[in-house]
């Protein structure tokens, strides 16, 4: 009985370890800028872009946020919240390539830049920052927003990779926004369109996460059944002889 008792123990050590690193392996994964939500609309009009932040640092403080903004896909309209938790917003905006033709006019400069500094994200801690526009690209399947995340103690983490169709996800990614094809009949995709299209690529997105995560917990648990049925089987061999 000892020997069944300690091969258990030992079974169950190595399915909890093993279920630790799953766990783990998805924290980290998830622990990096993102864009909320994570689609909209192509030519989508007066909606909100949220980029979370989060501080990775167990003993330094997030100070300083640099957010850049596609010029060969602009987004048009860009408005920043007033300052609050001490942070404040300088937008940087540039000259285009080509103008781009509205119904209010030809538009030639675009923002290309907010920096957020003066506030402190610490350890264990996000923030939220909102960026509102007046219309996205009517064109394009994607818009890549190119981070770089500045601690207090000098050391800044640059996320800039864009995902790779059907590649792995990069070490640095950026915050990608999804920009789906308009419905058919749809004059110019409105920031309602494009909360429908988020929700349901949250709920595709989230539902892949809950499966991968099931899997996962089914081979651990069923390398932990394996390892206890093989520790028994050895106890008992080694009974016999």
């Amino acid at each position: 009985m000892s020997h069944t008792r300690t091969a258990l123990r030992r079974a169950g050590a190595v399915t909890a370890l093993a279920a630790a690193g799953v766990l783990a392996a998805a924290g980290a994964a998830s622990a990096h800028v993102t864009v909320h939500p994570d689609s909209y609309a192509q030519g989508a009009t007066d909606g909100v872009l949220t980029f979370r932040v989060p501080n990775e640092e167990d003993t330094a403080s997030t100070t300083k946020v640099q957010l850049f903004l596609p010029t060969d896909h602009p987004v048009l309209g860009v408005l920043v919240s007033p300052p609050r938790d001490g942070w404040t917003a300088k937008v940087t905006d540039t000259k285009l390539k080509t103008p781009i033709k509205t119904d209010d006019g030809t538009i030639t400069d675009a923002v290309s830049e907010i920096t957020w500094t003066g506030g402190k994200i610490g350890p264990g801690q996000y923030e939220d920052f909102n960026v509102a526009f007046g219309q996205l690209p009517d064109n394009g399947d994607q818009l890549v927003f190119k981070t770089l995340q500045t601690y207090s103690d000098g050391k800044t983490v640059r996320w800039i990779e864009a995902p790779q169709p059907g590649g792995d996800e990069p070490e640095n990614p950026a915050p990608v926004l999804k920009l789906t094809a308009k419905a058919a009949g749809d004059d110019g995709g409105d920031s309602a369109t494009g909360a429908a299209g988020s929700a349901s690529a949250s709920s595709d997105s989230s539902d892949s996460t809950a499966r991968g995560l099931g899997i996962a917990g089914l081979v651990v648990g069923g390398l932990g059944l394996a390892a206890a049925a093989f520790a028994l089987l050895r106890g008992r061999s080694g009974k016999a002889s």
